[in-house]
């Protein structure tokens, strides 16, 4: 009860004397530093605009500008050619001003104007610069002159010690491709999935498309180019994620792993401690745009950052026809789960944030609680692992007012969800591999009720120490939490962490609060909706086949001995493997990201040529290697080319996807785009990048290997593949299918990958991997260290 007091800044009572007034010195202090704390950041966000909006020169260039054109008109020249005199005609100050002090106003408004004008055309040039791309199709390892001049140029015009958003205003916006050129790609991509009459018919209602309700449709795509930052992204995220009615769990949601061979403490609470204050590290930096902006690798070249502005403080709220995200500008607190019950965390006291050892006494309390949970609170958030529209009925009916209402804007406006496991996983055990695989099930989709599926990312911490994310992916894709997770694991382990007993570093202050238990008063009705919900979400998990494997006999130091692209070899060994499990080949996604563009997210890669089928066909028909080596360099050079166009706004989809809506909101039918919509993904694959490569020290430090994360199939029918290139020795791959369907086996899949790749590398190099490579590097690794 004394936090509780606490938390009251002042009490009043009337008596027959008057009125006694009690003030809470203790909680008037805690409102002025959090208040003093939330100023703090209002005045560096302020300045951190500033600078953006200004760059690429910076505050204090103005300063300079102003006292050249000062010392010019002082050596009574005149640089603005007759425009200072007409400021000071019409300047609007008194008479009393003198004569100089007239002419130095005008002098500064004139300097003021030049500033900005330099500044626009600096801005103009840089983003003229950024939008040529010809770099990227040049042969590795030979660059024109035309580039290295570009190159230059871009050094030259993007200012130093840029912020995380610096670039924003001068990156160029996603240019609207020609229907023409859209049409004749996505019948190059159809060739080799269609039988020649399928491929006439195809052929027939493209052309049609393309000379009849294409121009129209692409008319109106152009005019919100012109208007929209990116004509896509808005689209995306709505038609793709936030309008999908069925749950998100599994289907959208995707996961991460922790460190493959490596728990740092077995302690639960420890590593939630340094794991959530690593989360609170980034976002100071994030909030600070301290973060350095992301570039493409070994280039000046930047990224968009405009994903980064949701990572914290953002939940996808449901809604009947459509669900929406909402982002808050601060938090100063966590919502976590445990045993059934919802807890408010606070992470800031005394206008601070709170140590790692602070936060993991706060966690140890919650973990100690010995309360039950409130009926019906147990598997509440199995609302959000159902369909959409029970839970945005539920949430109107039963979350809009009172106490339910309070607790939910308690999670939804949260930094973060933490949810705290009672289940040990990892890599451990007599059956390390299958331990693995349920690792990911469980990071996947839970219990279905031990995850808020809808925040932008939940935090989950095992009994044994071991931790991962699950995320959701409306609001940014997979290579920005994956920046935020590699600093929290590196900063959690080689800057943070533990003392010999395993717990966190530092001293815990006496005053700390109690973490507060949400309240709920869940009526029968809303019980029963959320076991509807559960049994839903329930039979989905249960479907999920996943399979997780690491490769160690060979990486991307091998690939690269034959002058292949690391991804183009990965991507056809998927199509071999699909082939031979199938007996076919198949519609094949691959994630390219547009971020070279403003707001820019993501373009598919139809990996499934012309060149690869033709490739893998001689393979299996027992072609001579010369041949076989011939026809994997074409195959490789064409996903590479592929994979170019689809980075620099030349893609297919989303093309026809922006061309598609379109063609609804006119309330036109086309054939064409219709069956082009509805064409199914029954091989998707993504990319996993490394994207801070100096944090990890994988030769000194060779266990601490991060596992990546993976996602559900997008096809009952199909598989979802996820992979990550690590150092260059490693390759992890996830892969996901469904029980339901008798064709699809992940760990099946798995072996023919594995194989595929080996084959692959035999035909490619005279150097056979070294299969015995793996089982000698899990030997070194120190048993202190490893999961037992």
């Amino acid at each position: 009860m004394a936090e509780a007091h606490q938390a009251v800044a002042f009490q009043f009572t009337i008596t027959p004397e008057g009125i006694d007034l009690q003030l809470s010195h203790e909680a008037l202090k805690q409102v002025y530093l959090s208040g003093f704390r939330s100023w703090k950041k209002r005045v560096t966000r302020l300045k951190n605009s500033v600078i953006t909006g200004v760059y690429p020169a910076s505050p204090s260039s103005w300063l300079f500008v102003v006292i050249a054109i000062l010392a010019t008109m002082y050596t009574r020249s005149d640089p603005s050619m007759g425009l200072i005199a007409k400021i000071q005609e019409h300047l609007p100050v008194s008479d009393s001003l003198s004569i100089q002090c007239r002419t130095v106003v005008s002098a500064v408004l004139f300097s003021t104007l030049l500033w900005f004008s330099l500044i626009f055309t600096m801005r103009l040039c840089l983003k003229q610069l950024l939008s040529y791309h010809g770099w990227m199709f040049e042969q590795h390892g030979k660059v024109s002159n035309t580039t290295k001049i570009w190159a230059a140029m871009v050094r030259i015009f993007s200012g130093r010690q840029p912020l995380l958003y610096s670039y924003q205003g001068s990156l160029p916006n996603l240019p609207v491709p020609a229907v023409k050129d859209t049409v004749d790609r996505f019948l190059e991509s159809a060739r080799p999935l269609m039988s020649d009459s399928e491929y006439e018919r195809i052929t027939t209602l493209a052309k049609e498309f393309e000379s009849g309700l294409g121009n129209r449709l692409q008319w109106y795509l152009k005019l919100k180019a012109m208007w929209a930052s990116n004509y896509v992204s808005d689209w995306w995220e709505e038609y793709i994620y936030l309008r999908g009615r069925s749950p998100i769990m599994v289907n959208s949601n995707y996961y991460g792993m922790d460190f493959l061979y490596v728990t740092p403490t077995p302690i639960q609470a420890a590593r939630a401690g340094n794991t959530l204050h690593a989360c609170l590290l980034y976002r100071r930096k994030l909030n600070r745009e301290e973060i350095k902006p992301s570039r493409v690798p070994g280039l000046n070249i930047p990224l968009c950052a405009a994903q980064c502005e949701r990572i914290f403080n953002t939940t996808r709220i449901p809604g009947e026809e459509t669900d929406c995200l909402t982002h808050w500008q601060d938090s100063e607190y966590v919502a976590v789960f445990h045993r059934g019950r919802f807890f408010r965390l606070w992470l800031y006291h005394a206008g601070r944030m709170l140590s790692p050892r602070e936060i993991e006494h706060q966690v140890q309390r919650i973990l100690d609680d010995p309360s039950p949970p409130a009926p019906g609170e147990a598997k509440l958030a199995a609302l959000t692992a159902g369909d959409r529209i029970p839970w945005a009925q539920a949430r109107k009916e039963f979350f809009s007012s009172g106490v339910n209402k309070r607790s939910l804007d308690c999670i939804e406006k949260a930094a973060f969800f933490v949810a705290l496991d009672d289940d040990e996983q990892g890599m451990m055990g007599d059956d390390p591999a299958g331990n693995l695989d349920r690792y990911a099930k469980s990071l996947l989709h839970g219990k279905c009720y031990d995850r808020w599926f809808d925040k932008s990312f939940t935090v989950v911490v095992y009994k044994n120490g071991k931790n991962g994310l699950n995320c959701e992916h409306s609001w940014a894709d997979a290579p920005i939490m994956a920046h935020v997770w590699e600093y929290v694991m590196t900063t959690d382990c080689f800057q943070l962490g533990y003392n010999e007993e395993g717990h966190c570093k530092g001293d815990i202050a006496s005053s700390l609060p109690q973490p507060t238990r949400l309240t709920w008063d869940i009526p029968v009705q809303c019980q029963e909706r959320v076991e509807q919900s559960l049994a839903v979400a329930q039979a989905l998990a249960d479907d999920i086949d996943f399979h997780v494997f690491p490769i160690q006999e060979f990486g991307k130091g091998a690939i690269k001995k034959c002058k292949i692209s690391p991804d183009a070899f990965i991507q056809i060994a998927l199509q071999l493997a699909y082939y031979r499990n199938r007996g076919t080949f198949s519609l094949t996604y691959e994630a390219s990201m547009t971020r070279l563009f403003r707001e820019g997210r993501t373009e598919t890669v139809r990996s499934c040529t012309s060149e690869s089928c033709a490739f893998v066909r001689a393979l299996e028909g027992g072609e001579s290697k010369e041949v076989c080596r011939r026809l994997f360099r074409t195959a490789s050079e064409k996903h590479q080319h592929l994979y170019r166009m689809a980075m620099t706004g030349g893609g297919i989809d989303r093309h026809l996807l922006c061309l598609y809506i379109v063609s609804k909101y006119l309330g036109e039918e086309s054939p064409f785009l219709k069956e082009v919509l509805s064409e199914t993904w029954r091989l998707s694959t993504s990319q996993t990048p490394l994207q801070q490569v100096e944090l990890f020290d994988f030769v000194n430090h060779p266990d601490y290997t991060t596992c990546g994360g993976g996602f559900g199939p997008v096809a009952d029918d199909g598989y979802g593949v996820s992979y990550i290139i690590i150092g260059e020795n490693m390759i992890n791959f996830h892969i996901s299918s469904k029980h339901s369907c008798p064709q699809t086996d992940s760990h099946k899949f798995g072996a023919y990958i594995r194989k595929a790749l080996v084959d692959l590398l035999e035909l490619m190099s005279p150097e056979k991997p070294d299969l015995s490579k793996a089982e000698q590097n899990h030997s070194k690794s120190p048993q202190s260290k490893k999961d037992l």
